[in-house]
């Protein structure tokens, strides 16, 4: 059982952390969580982010509260969740209150530019950091378990960018996709001598 007073600390620095967006914030709760205090395998925390993918709702939240969930029950989700909120609410509401002043300025224009570049760097490790561990399960499953996943995640991307599908259909698609590769290749198995 983990100390109540690490978990919150662990949180409250992820919640002090939390500047670049969605991704930048998702990548410390993985690192967290995953590498520094080993709540959750990497496996199980594709999965969970997974699950959040396909709630309605903010995911950021949704996964904060399934790993304090997981960790420390409700105890837990409350601690996760102030942990994560109560510094960057404040944090949030000040820099607004301070941008809207100086926003104009050449240099916190220039500043802006190198920000965007950053979280894009940090959103592509994430999500190496997420499809890696899905790869090496598919692969110990079977290779035509590996194609799907490669399949689904260059075609979700495609669908997506190119056909302008919504991330719901596309996410909910997937899903579907995977539930009846999962039932055919398990009703095939059962047949064969």
């Amino acid at each position: 059982m983990i100390a109540k007073t690490q978990f919150l600390r662990a949180w409250l620095s992820i919640g002090i952390q939390s500047f670049g967006g969605g991704a930048a914030t998702l990548y410390l709760i993985r690192r967290t969580a995953v590498e520094q205090h080993g709540w959750l395998s990497n496996e199980e925390f594709t999965r969970d982010w997974g699950i959040c993918q396909i709630a309605p709702g903010i995911n950021l939240v949704g996964l904060t509260i399934l790993i304090g969930w997981r960790v420390a029950g409700i105890t837990g989700v409350v601690l996760a969740l102030l942990g994560l909120l109560l510094p960057s609410v404040p944090i949030t509401v000040a820099l607004t209150a301070a941008y809207a002043g100086v926003q104009q300025l050449p240099l916190i224009q220039s500043a802006l530019h190198g920000v965007v570049p950053a979280t894009v760097g940090l959103g592509l490790l994430l999500s190496y950091t997420l499809l890696w561990p899905l790869l090496r399960a598919s692969l110990h499953e079977s290779r035509a378990s590996l194609a799907l996943s490669i399949a689904l995640f260059l075609g979700s991307a495609a669908a997506v960018a190119l056909a302008h599908l919504s991330v719901l259909a596309v996410l909910w698609g997937a899903g579907l996709i995977c539930a009846l590769a999962q039932w055919w290749w398990g009703t095939r198995a059962r047949h064969t001598p």
